[in-house]
């Protein structure tokens, strides 16, 4: 499973120990220390995989976050942020800022990689080479809402919307179920396993995140927002046929 990995890392050594490893492994790595740099090598090459450090000078690893996925041509690389924050506040603000994975220093090298394996090993089953792809899943539809879980895809209005894997399982299982509440622990147990850190404000900012994207897709066709929350017990999309007042 060799793949191309960009380090962001201003700390020399540390560089240098996560691209030995990676090495190791097969992979080819390119490192670089500060933010500005990253983002120049990510634009020359869009790579399988980044690891951005939190604290970097300029322009730091969650403002690189930010632009890659906000980048048509980059927003479907995974992204593994590293900090000496521990927090859940920094973590939930990674994960609003779109990193897949976030680990804190010191860390063990040996779990890093093991990271690295599980974001690669996500990132080929998500998007399988053209001719294995499977297309008889069929569209899931709520409302203004579609699913395409065959090409990963995601479309609010009739516009693709770009979401990071956590985001779309909790769209994929809301689309399965139009209509229909589910709870915020119905969906933590779909993203355990899915996603390497959960708190119980993950579907929260994840909801948070869609909504937002489903308002700019649907620009000046907005009507009453199809991802609703129902108070006291979670989340549903609420299809043409259902469509009743909410909470929201």
């Amino acid at each position: 499973m060799c793949a191309h990995v960009v380090v962001a890392e201003d700390d020399a050594d540390q560089a240098e120990l996560i691209r030995r490893y990676l090495e190791h492994e097969g992979h080819t790595v390119t490192v670089t220390g500060d933010g500005r740099s990253a983002l120049d090598q990510l634009r020359h090459r869009s790579p399988d995989l980044v690891i951005l450090d939190v604290m970097m000078p300029g322009v730091d690893g969650l403002d690189v976050c930010r632009v890659i996925r906000a980048d048509t041509a980059l927003a479907h690389v995974p992204v593994l942020v590293l900090s000496a924050r521990s927090s859940e506040d920094d973590l939930l603000l990674g994960l609003d800022l779109g990193a897949d994975d976030y680990m804190t220093k010191p860390f063990s090298p040996r779990e890093l990689m093991a990271r690295t394996r599980s974001l690669l090993r996500r990132t080929r089953r998500d998007h399988p080479p053209a001719p294995e792809t499977d297309h008889s899943a069929p569209v899931l539809r709520a409302g203004p809402v579609s699913v395409d879980p065959a090409r990963h895809e995601v479309r609010a209005y009739g516009q693709q919307i770009t979401c990071t894997p956590g985001e779309f399982k909790v769209m994929e299982m809301l689309t399965e179920h139009p209509g229909h509440v589910l709870s915020r622990a119905q969906l933590l147990e779909r993203l355990h396993g899915y996603e390497p850190f959960i708190t119980p404000r993950t579907v929260d900012v994840h909801v948070m995140n869609l909504r937002r994207k489903i308002k700019r897709a649907a620009g000046a066709a907005a009507g009453p927002m199809p991802l609703v929350t129902v108070y006291g017990v979670g989340y549903k999309l609420v299809d043409d046929r259902s469509r009743e007042a909410s909470g929201d």
